[in-house]
């Protein structure tokens, strides 16, 4: 049985890379069923696209997205990893909207939906060195899966190598603590009631207040570290993070789905 969800916002799944959840995203994608989609950006990883690696599951993601545009709004807001994409903006095939940003009103109150890139240094005056981190940050991954398969095989408990190091690391604190003043500042300038953001990979509903005032902002965090989505649910906001045993029926009934249609084929 699929969750009704007015508003979902999805973000930094990296398809394209070792680090993508791409099975626990896919499970968590046919277990709910929203009115308006936003994709707010880092969806592909162009930069650490390879041909030789893009897995089954991360196509069937992009077919979840497709299928859904014929039926409802999807907004594919580009990120700083799929900003390839920045060139088509303002396109639109049906309800597949491709934008660099958006703005919506719901129940009266406006709405700034970005990915974040824009606050981000390194972005703006050395991409190469952004790119770099990048790879950097994917190796992690790939070795912290590595480990992780290991804690499993043992009966531990998961780690994040990445989350430890964000939560250690004083200027990694620093610059999540600046990049929510940064973007509530501005969106409060502009106006707007809450801010909708990803980038940073943490995710977040909370009240930031600031010299200018007060202002909600959400982040929809990622799907290599934290597995959330934002859902918007009869006049709230909620952030969803992914759980196995959650989802261990919906899986059941995907592969029993499969076996059907591989027996009705063969």
């Amino acid at each position: 049985m699929r969750r009704n969800v007015d508003v979902l916002v999805l973000s930094d799944l990296h398809l394209g890379t070792y680090g993508c959840k791409a099975t626990e995203c896919l499970n968590y994608l046919n277990s709910v069923d929203p009115k308006k989609v936003i994709l707010n950006g880092d969806i592909i990883d162009i930069w650490n696209f390879k041909k030789s690696f893009f897995p089954d599951k991360h196509m069937e993601i992009l077919k979840v997205f497709m299928e859904w545009s014929t039926t409802r709004p999807v907004y594919y807001i580009t990120g700083n990893h799929d900003d390839a994409l920045r060139k088509y903006s303002d396109v639109a095939i049906g309800n597949l909207h491709l934008v660099d940003e958006l703005e919506i009103t719901m129940n009266g109150e406006r709405y700034w939906f970005f990915h974040g890139d824009i606050f981000d240094a390194s972005m703006n005056y050395a991409k190469w060195l952004a790119k770099m981190g990048g790879f950097g940050y994917d190796l992690l991954i790939r070795s912290n899966n590595g480990v992780n398969w290991m804690l499993n095989k043992l009966g531990r408990p998961k780690m994040s190598f990445s989350k430890k190091i964000k939560s250690s690391v004083k200027k990694a604190v620093k610059y999540i603590s600046d990049f929510e003043l940064t973007a509530a500042e501005v969106a409060i300038e502009r106006n707007f009631d809450y801010v909708v953001c990803g980038h940073i990979h943490q995710p977040k509903v909370k009240k930031v207040r600031t010299e200018l005032g007060e202002i909600n902002y959400l982040n929809s965090g990622d799907w290599v570290e934290n597995l959330t989505a934002l859902e918007y649910q009869k006049g709230d906001w909620s952030l969803h993070h992914y759980e196995d045993q959650e989802y261990a029926e919906v899986e059941m009934i995907a592969r029993w789905k499969q076996q059907q249609l591989a027996r009705v084929s063969a």
